[in-house]
């Protein structure tokens, strides 16, 4: 269970780090004025970050990818909705909290359904 937890902990980090580095150029003006410094910066990191979250998950997992990539993306899509709102005061509404509501689902599957 501790290597579910690093993964999701890790995927979770790396997932908002590819937030910031997107989005970032629409909240701070340098982010936007350096954009390959910020793909050099955060790209190395988030590797990284990724790399050893999978490898935590795939062991986890008995050496299955498929639940790790859905895990992943599931808390992308969370955190990527409450970065968004609070970073860039985009409001959350009915379609954004079904889609959270499936995400939830989707990660709930993959880690009670054995």
């Amino acid at each position: 269970m501790n290597k579910l937890i690093i993964a999701c902990l890790l995927f979770f980090a790396g997932q908002s780090a590819i937030w910031f580095q997107t989005n970032g150029q629409f909240v701070w003006p340098i982010f936007k004025r350096n954009p390959i410094a910020v793909s050099i910066i955060f790209g190395t990191t988030i590797s990284y970050i990724l790399i050893y979250g999978s490898k935590h998950m795939v062991e986890y997992y008995n050496g299955l990818l498929w639940p790790g990539r859905f895990i992943g993306f599931g808390l992308g899509m969370i955190s990527f909705t409450f970065l968004t709102w609070y970073f860039l005061d985009e409001g959350i509404n009915a379609k954004t909290i079904i889609s959270l509501l499936i995400s939830i689902i989707l990660i709930a599957i993959q880690i009670l359904w054995k």
